[in-house]
């Protein structure tokens, strides 16, 4: 009986299992996708869809101007204070329309422009064109995941993940056996507008019944709150994809565009696996560290994550690199360049995810100060030490750069929220003294 129990009083444990479900589809799904995408376009072709996503990466926070971790962290507090969420719905729907309107324009007119300098080339100006009309759907899409997120309604989210992932596959490869490359760009690009169609199928009704829309009119009461996220997420989001952009074109003008490609598969199968954890950083962790208020209470909470999630995700890391090359074989044949790639990447991605939930502190108390200064140092080493790395180790640098830079991200950030908690006891001291 103590398994069951453990398994209904852990929520961590709950979304864990629901989400490992669905990646787990999602898993097999994308093995026989990315193969298909391998063996018909290449390495050069899976560094260009490499490149779109990272631009779709940089839309996803510039549309909504980073509005997405305020959107969670103030549906989790006020969700039964309807007259103040009308008003941070009322703030984030400004931003979405200005963020949304900027970005179409650029994207519109810059097309050609932005070909060019992502792809040498003018052959994905209609990528960009097409992007301008899809920006306002992804930022509804972003906004509306905040909500879910806000109210931690996992079930909906899987649902959400799961169908949207597995329709915008399959047009994805439709769009290869029709048109090529060509075909997966446009493909890639229309998945926002399949995924905002899900969303509303699946969570419309409950939408309803915590935004009432009606009410929702010119407010900007918490422009000032909303403007700290716009800063973190350009900082996490949108930078992150710009540099992962500039690493990529490094890679591709230093050593060829098939190690290019090599680094693109590792980091799709990287990413593959940490959507793991993003959906219970999003779910769970910063509406619970939003409500927390102590150093015991949040050590407590860190200490249950760890506990429930590490063991599950470095046994999984584990089995990845026993199979590397087995996996390499299946999702992208002859791609054998990656396999120095995955020791690094894995020992990288399983300090990072300790790091991350560490570090949603910072978003749950709005900590911008500290967020930034770190996030900004963490990308500035990667950037410096993958261009280093790169000379002396070729392709294998990127993801010594990638482990070196978690490593040092998590010191910082246990250092930084310790003296956050530090400076809070002393103002607790000379608020009682004061008294």
């Amino acid at each position: 009986m103590k398994l069951p129990k453990l398994f209904r009083d852990n929520i961590v444990l709950k979304i864990t299992s629901l989400n490992a479900v669905v990646i787990s589809i999602r898993l097999v799904v994308s093995v026989f996708v990315q193969r298909f995408l391998a063996i018909s376009l290449g390495e050069s072709g899976i560094a260009s869809i490499g490149q779109i996503r990272n631009v779709l990466g940089m839309l996803t926070s510039f549309s909504t101007l980073g509005t997405f971790n305020g959107v969670v962290k103030y549906v989790a507090e006020l969700r039964q204070n309807k007259p103040e969420l009308v008003k941070v719905f009322s703030t984030a729907s400004i931003f979405l329309l200005i963020g949304s309107l900027v970005s179409a324009v650029i994207l519109f007119f810059g097309a050609h422009q932005l070909s060019l300098f992502l792809f040498n080339s003018e052959t994905f100006s209609y990528a960009f064109k097409l992007l301008a009309f899809v920006v306002p759907f992804l930022a509804i899409n972003r906004m509306i995941g905040g909500i879910v997120n806000g109210v931690s309604d996992y079930k909906s989210y899987a649902k959400i993940e799961l169908i949207s992932y597995l329709i915008a596959s399959f047009v994805l490869l439709v769009g290869l056996y029709t048109y090529n490359l060509k075909g997966v760009i446009v493909a890639i690009v229309l998945a926002p507008i399949i995924q905002l169609l899900v969303l509303v199928l699946v969570f419309g009704k409950v939408l309803k019944t915590i935004i009432p829309f009606n009410l929702l009119k010119i407010n900007v009461s918490y422009k000032n709150k909303l403007l700290s996220f716009t800063l973190m997420s350009f900082v996490s989001t949108f930078l992150l994809n710009y540099i992962e952009l500039d690493i990529r074109t490094y890679i591709a003008d230093d050593l060829g565009v098939d190690e290019a490609g090599y680094w693109t598969g590792i980091t799709f199968i990287s990413k593959n696996y940490m959507v793991f954890a993003s959906g219970l950083f999003t779910l769970y962790v910063l509406p619970k560290f939003a409500g927390i208020t102590n150093e015991v209470d949040f050590k407590k909470e860190v200490a249950n994550i760890y506990k429930t999630i590490l063991p599950i995700f470095g046994l999984g890391m584990l089995l990845v690199y026993v199979l590397r090359n087995i996996i390499i074989q299946i999702v992208y044949p002859d791609f054998t360049g990656m396999e120095p790639l995955f020791k690094w990447q894995l020992l990288g991605d399983f300090i990072r995810l300790g790091s991350l939930v560490l570090a949603h502190q910072f978003l749950a108390k709005r900590l911008v100060k500290s967020f930034i200064i770190t996030e900004l140092i963490s990308m500035g080493l990667f950037l410096l030490l993958s261009k280093v790395f790169v000379q002396q180790y070729g392709t294998e640098g990127v993801v010594l750069a990638h482990f070196v830079r978690y490593v040092i991200y998590f010191v910082m950030v246990v250092v930084v929220i310790k003296m956050y908690f530090n400076n809070q006891k002393k103002e607790k001291v000379t608020n009682d003294e004061d008294l």
